[in-house]
């Protein structure tokens, strides 16, 4: 097949470390990518001059947020 190196006192073959290091940079891209898509979008902060006035934003909001997946379904 091909040569072998040394590692802690075993020979390990080429075409092994091949594999090793094609899987673990696979491995590491899709630890990244599920880390990206579970993020949630922050939020700016709500600053309301009274709590009615902030009810009525987040109010709107969820309004708002309800209607976009109402558009996504169809």
């Amino acid at each position: 097949m091909g040569g072998s190196y040394l590692i802690a006192g075993r020979n390990v073959p080429s075409h092994y470390l091949a594999i090793t290091t094609l899987a673990t940079f696979g491995l590491g891209i899709f630890a990244v990518s599920k880390r990206m898509k579970s993020k949630k979008p922050d939020t700016p902060p709500i600053n309301a001059s009274s709590a009615d006035e902030e009810a009525f934003i987040k109010e709107f909001i969820k309004h708002a947020e309800e209607e976009e997946k109402k558009k996504e379904h169809h």
